[in-house]
């Protein structure tokens, strides 16, 4: 065999960022926004009051953290008095999940309660339902198909007459799979089971109307709709009333159900994102399904042993999750320098284990391994998107030509 020459590495000018799914940047709209909130406005140099404080400067900071709460229940057709600011989407997923269980005597040791979510959730639910699980509290993890979606008769078979709540992502933030929430609510509501939704990856990127889908509890983060890092909501229906245990006590803050002085500055920003991500919501998912379309393309039209994770059919425009044959996984990440992306989630990055979503739709660990997850975002171009696949594919190729088990055909 001829030497192998590594292909020259034609660097970008600048890093071609590809993980909006993990974080995105505050928009400037966002941050002019929240600066009054943080330094002062010009004709009311006090908006930085506390927002509980009885006097004109907190009224005037109340009435922005009110806006704020407006813009959040706009953009997925709630009330504003639905809405719980906290500090992000973990928050609201503990808040959820064990605040439910909590307030309908699962953990006083009353009952047998049941839980049923999946094994493809984000870590910080599977987190919850594990500490709930040493509490006592039975918990099913529904098992995705090979397109790693959840079927609806999946979760009614799975109910018994302890199930207290079901708790499933609208959006897989690994595969971007789309669950079939509208029907898995309609079905839950008639069985009287209250369902909680992991909302992070599809707010501002699907349509969201819970006047319509019979949600009950519902987690945001701003800064997955370019709103800063740090705040987040959880929706908490009125009629019929889903009732949580505050799992942070303190003054009574946000209904009782989270304590705490409300960073003003923050969830004005977090307004300002989901105001911005209403208005551009149909321009943004045409244009990034328009780019994950173009850049699996390319990539399975130059490169064999390809493998799309997650229903082509039913994903969210910003998300494509590739896995590659006959590569070793951390050498091809470290092999694209120029390229901002990720193998799954930032919040499983820290372990050097492959994705356990990957893992659960039935990919073995090789191939788990040796995945790529691209998301997209407003900046995202298409001379980004054809330099990104002309890079993948020169070092997928150069890699399998270095391994004797890897090679193209």
């Amino acid at each position: 065999m001829s030497a192998v020459i590594a292909p020259a590495t034609s660097r970008a000018a600048r890093t071609i960022y590809l993980d909006y799914a993990a974080t995105t940047p505050l928009a400037p709209q966002v941050l002019e926004a929240m600066l009054p909130y943080l330094r002062g406005g010009e004709s009311d140099p006090l908006l930085w009051a506390n927002p509980a404080s009885a006097h004109g400067p907190g009224y005037r900071a109340r009435a922005a953290v009110e806006r704020a709460r407006a813009q959040v229940a706009a953009l997925i057709g709630a009330d504003a008095t639905e809405i719980i600011f906290t500090s992000g989407a973990t928050e609201s997923n503990n808040l959820a999940i064990k605040g439910a269980l909590e307030f309908h005597g699962a953990l006083r040791g009353s009952r047998r309660a049941h839980l049923v979510s999946s094994r493809t959730e984000h870590r910080c639910v599977l987190d919850s339902c594990r500490y709930l699980e040493t509490q006592g509290v039975r918990v099913t993890y529904l098992k995705p198909d090979a397109l790693g979606r959840i079927a609806p008769a999946q979760v009614f078979e799975a109910l018994t007459p302890d199930t207290v709540l079901v708790s499933l992502m609208w959006v897989n933030n690994e595969i971007g799979v789309v669950y079939d929430i509208p029907a898995i609510a309609r079905g839950l509501r008639e069985r009287g089971v209250l369902f909680h939704v992991d909302a992070v990856q599809a707010a501002g990127k699907l349509p969201i109307d819970l006047r319509e889908v019979p949600v009950d509890l519902l987690s945001l983060s701003a800064h997955k709709i370019y709103g800063p890092k740090g705040v987040g909501a959880l929706y908490v229906r009125r009629k019929p009333r889903a009732r949580l245990a505050p799992q942070m006590h303190g003054g009574g803050h946000e209904q009782g159900m989270r304590s705490g002085t409300l960073a003003t500055h923050q969830i004005v920003g977090l307004g300002a994102a989901c105001a911005l991500a209403a208005q551009r919501l149909g321009e943004d998912a045409v244009r990034l399904a328009q780019l994950r379309e173009r850049l699996w393309r390319r990539l399975a039209s130059a490169l064999p042993g390809l493998h799309r994770n997650g229903d082509p059919q039913a994903c969210a425009p910003h998300l494509l999750n590739v896995s590659f044959e006959g590569v070793e996984g951390e050498a091809l990440r470290a092999s694209l320098p120029e390229l901002a992306l990720s193998s799954g989630s930032a919040c499983s990055s820290a372990t050097a284990e492959p994705s356990y979503v990957l893992r659960a739709l039935g990919r073995d660990d090789e191939l788990a391994n040796a995945s790529l997850r691209f998301s997209f975002g407003r900046a995202t171009s298409v001379e980004e998107i054809e330099f990104a696949a002309q890079r993948v594919i020169e070092q997928v190729r150069w890699l399998r030509e270095l391994s004797p088990f890897g090679k193209d055909g």
